[in-house]
């Protein structure tokens, strides 16, 4: 997948003016976030189960090296193979090797995304090998040649006519438009991929070091088809969705699905223990697990290790009013919204992920519905302290900052002029009390116009509220 991320701005500036992609994020603001304040409403244990997953997260990063190696002996006991890949080449050399091994031509995919990261899908087709993407929103999306824009729904960036459209023009069929029509096609076309395929790769939302399991959370079918019905089974994951045991495994299923969807539980709870054993006759008969660092063992130690709790919940992108304004797309890369701005610069270098972390109003609402208590503005911030550090801020930006501190380090200069500029600003706005210009604020009149100030600076109303509290 290519990296765009350097052109944030330019892309968000698009996602603004695109009607079709406004009406697509409409629905998700109508969606997700109202089916999981229902959903956690209904269960009154939630915070208490937050708690519990972030300390027991907080225990396997620091003991992380152990619970992986217990996970792969468990999978060795089991008959099956682990891999282990520093890098998106290696993960990607280690998959090619397998399926070569099993003269692989066509290979089913559950959704992943993993496999975006180290852009799979794409070597594979240079490879000779054709990947079929089988989750119902990554099948409309390879159609379309498009990339997911969203970690749990790839194609909320889509409308029914969208979708209706691609049919028509991919499947060669008459156009339908009513979505249980076009969810029986998509059933239909993947059915022959399904008994085709030679290989199936699918994700893993967590990995069992107690039995060396991979359990897959899903919707739909196709993820249990994809990993039984091919002679192999690969499994993709990054290396922090190990979890101690299986009763651990479920404290996080608790709050996955009602963080993620709404729901209780997700339709499909598929856990994978090995391969075929003898006399079983359903099952692949090879099993292999591909464990992808990536960059994510240099996170462990600092700063940025709570990073490593996020279970792909997607609840901090649901609930974020900048992801709501300009969706995942704009973040030009494979993680979008508050957690990718927090990821993407650990990931490609920040040097091309600068933007992201400064895409935020830093509003707090990520960090109040992250299941594990991850506190993303802080992150954020971080990154913003290591990007000024390493002077990749623009000279503007500098300079004003700098500007701010000389007059913010003087209190009485600062009050002075504050004082001053509220004035003039309050009876620029005369009567109607806002302003539809102002000079070096264009990025905020561009599309509001500015409310005008009270005419008494916050120190002022401070020290009258204070002797009002006071007063007898």
């Amino acid at each position: 997948m290519q990296i765009k991320s350097p052109e944030f701005k330019q892309n968000a500036r698009r996602a603004l003016h695109d009607a079709n992609l406004q009406r697509a994020l409409g629905n998700l603001k109508a969606g997700f976030p109202g089916k999981r304040a229902a959903a956690i409403a209904r269960l009154p244990e939630f915070e208490q189960l937050r708690q519990q997953a972030r300390e027991l997260k907080e225990h396997i990063l620091q003991h992380l090296d152990l619970y992986l190696e217990a996970f792969e002996a468990r999978v060795i006991e089991n008959g099956g193979q682990v891999h282990w890949c520093r890098t998106s080449e290696e993960a990607r050399q280690t998959i090619l090797r397998i399926c070569q091994e099993q003269n692989a031509k066509t290979v089913t995919k559950g959704k992943s995304m993993v496999t975006e990261e180290i852009d799979l899908n794409q070597f594979l087709q240079e490879n000779g090998i054709r990947p079929v993407e089988t989750d119902l929103g990554e099948y409309i999306l390879q159609l379309r040649g498009d990339h997911p824009s969203h970690i749990i729904a790839p194609a909320i960036h889509l409308n029914l006519d969208d979708v209706a459209h691609t049919f028509h023009h991919r499947h060669q069929r008459p156009r339908l438009n009513d979505p249980a029509a076009l969810l029986a096609e998509a059933r239909e076309m993947l059915r022959q991929q399904f008994v085709a395929a030679d290989v199936g790769i699918t994700g893993a939302n967590f990995l069992v070091a107690e039995t060396g399991s991979s359990i897959i959370v899903t919707n739909e079918g196709n993820g249990d088809l994809t990993q039984l019905l091919p002679n192999t089974h690969i499994v993709v994951a990054s290396i922090e969705k190990v979890v101690p045991t299986l009763e651990d495994m479920t404290l996080f299923l608790r709050l996955l699905a009602r963080s993620a969807t709404g729901q209780e539980f997700s339709v499909y709870n598929t856990l994978s223990t090995g391969g075929r054993r003898p006399g079983e006759r359903d099952g692949p008969e090879h099993f292999h697990v591909v464990l992808v660092d990536n960059g994510r063992s240099e996170m462990v130690g600092t700063e940025f290790q709570e990073m490593l709790r996020c279970i792909r919940c997607s609840a901090c992108m649901n609930h974020c009013p900048v992801y709501g304004a300009v969706g995942g797309h704009s973040y030009g890369w494979v993680y979008p919204g508050p957690m990718g701005s927090v990821l993407t610069p650990q990931l490609i270098g920040l040097e091309r992920a600068a933007l992201l972390p400064n895409a935020s109003t830093l509003c707090g609402q990520c960090e109040a519905v992250c299941p594990v208590g991850i506190a993303l503005p802080k992150l954020m911030r971080h990154w913003r302290e290591r990007e000024f550090e390493r002077h990749l801020t623009p000279r503007a930006a500098r300079w004003g900052l700098g500007g701010w501190a000389f007059f913010a380090t003087r209190p009485r200069l600062y009050r002075l002029l504050s004082a001053g500029a509220s004035w003039c600003l309050r009876r620029l706005g005369g009567k109607k009390g806002r302003l539809r210009s102002v000079l070096l604020a264009g990025g905020w009149t561009d599309h509001r116009d500015l409310p005008t100030p009270s005419g008494r600076p916050f120190m002022q109303q401070w020290r009258s509220r204070q002797r009002q509290e006071h007063t007898p």
